[in-house]
């Protein structure tokens, strides 16, 4: 579920016709000035274009590895719901009510609801925002990113995989949650799918974002979201006990069948890794194309969910040697990596030579009961420092027993912190 379109990078990605990273949104329209960046949350950059997105992302990683979240970062969160229940991509004055000039965001929403029903304890904010969630639910049965805004073009294959997920957090039936037109966010969903008529043969069983044109266009950034929203695994995959290659859609296709779709589009993701090992992107304003890490580990988490771990393995291996610098400072990067690895069934604390856990901790307030972490050594631990210290000094005391007469020699136990990454 990670570094996915936020409500910024669509409102950009419409203008620009590109699919972009939230982080690649500021080197487009950074504002002036930019807002300070509140002690609560995640990440040191302007978080006008992601505040909610990157918060919600730390705190459902850090809970999926049991850490538990600050109550400062939590809190933050929850101010920042809007009164109607959705959340804007981020509000610098939590004092002032949403109005017009806000940019409400689907997409924000969603991933709020599953940061905070994952950390628990806040059953009306979740219920709130699933509430509004539901009343902007489109005809079709799916969701765009800016619901009645002006950048609502109808729904999208992103943002109705994200609600399908955030439905299935708040304890909902996504099957169940109809439009006033009777139809359900899967069927929207499986509107977006390339099918068995696709040109290129390759493209078969892909998501598109949206229609352009009247034309589905492979988006891998789609499938991988599509994938596990139609597997209805929720919003953290957990490693399966299946493990098979991947394989094609199936022709003639299932129609209305949401498992059967989503085992397609991991066909498609299969494929598209294979070329270099890892997705890309095309870089807005130019002609090259640049190694797109977020959706490679997005793509990495939906063939895990899917039963194909295998069909990962390359680019898994690859995040593991190329996301350092790319998630250095970056929750909602550092975020999906540790989801990436707890649906893979890697250790997130030893990613590729990274603590992957400590990164993130780093980059805000510290998981409550931190510090206890930090200065507790197991009793045994010292017993067997103490055992070793002593045996292996007693003759160097006997040595040193007239120089030392008088003085207490004494060890000094402490735990060791992790290394700031920020």
């Amino acid at each position: 579920m990670n570094v996915r379109r936020s409500a910024a990078t669509l409102a950009v990605s419409a203008v620009l016709c590109v699919g972009a990273a939230p982080a690649a949104l500021a080197d487009v329209a950074t504002p002036s000035p930019s807002p300070v960046v509140p002690s609560g949350l995640f990440g040191k950059g302007d978080p006008t274009y992601d505040g909610v997105w990157r918060q919600s992302f730390a705190l459902l990683a850090q809970t999926t590895v049991g850490e538990k979240p600050a109550l400062q970062a939590v809190d933050w969160l929850v101010g920042q719901q809007c009164a109607d229940g959705s959340f804007a991509a981020f509000r610098a004055d939590t004092a002032k009510p949403c109005d017009a000039t806000a940019y409400i965001d689907s997409n924000a929403t969603s991933v709020a609801v599953q940061a905070l029903a994952a950390v628990g304890g806040h059953t009306e904010t979740v219920k709130k925002a699933v509430g509004w969630l539901k009343s902007v639910q489109k005809d079709d049965g799916g969701w765009s990113s800016n619901p009645g805004g002006a950048m609502d073009n109808g729904s999208d294959a992103n943002s109705t995989a994200l609600v399908i997920r955030a439905l299935e957090a708040a304890g909902e039936k996504p099957a169940e949650v109809k439009s006033k037109a009777g139809k359900s966010p899967y069927e929207a969903l499986l509107t977006f799918q390339l099918g068995c008529s696709a040109e290129p043969a390759a493209d078969r069983g892909a998501f598109a974002f949206q229609p352009a044109g009247g034309k589905l266009s492979a988006s891998a950034d789609a499938t991988a979201a599509a994938v596990v929203a139609g597997l209805g695994i929720g919003p953290v995959v957990a490693p399966s006990p299946k493990d098979t290659p991947a394989a094609p859609l199936a022709c003639p296709a299932t129609a209305g069948d949401p498992v059967a779709a989503a085992q397609g589009g991991a066909g498609y993701l299969a494929e598209a890794l294979k070329k270099d090992g890892h997705l890309t992107a095309l870089t807005p304003g130019a002609d090259q194309s640049t190694a797109d890490h977020g959706n490679t580990a997005d793509a990495v988490i939906a063939l895990a969910a899917a039963g194909h771990k295998q069909s990962a393995a390359g680019a898994l291996e690859w995040l593991k040697t190329n996301s350092a610098e790319w998630s250095k400072g970056n929750p909602a990067g550092l975020a999906t990596l540790i989801l990436t690895a707890h649906a893979t069934g890697t250790d997130p604390k030893s990613f590729g030579g990274t603590d992957l856990v400590a990164a993130l901790n780093a980059t805000g307030p510290a998981p409550q009961g931190a510090s206890a972490k930090a200065s507790e050594q197991p009793a045994e631990k010292k017993d067997e420092k103490k055992d070793k210290d002593s045996g292996s000094g007693n003759v160097w005391w006997m040595i040193l027993a007239g120089a030392a007469a008088g003085m207490g020699i004494g060890i000094v136990l402490s735990g060791r912190r992790k290394k700031n990454q920020l």
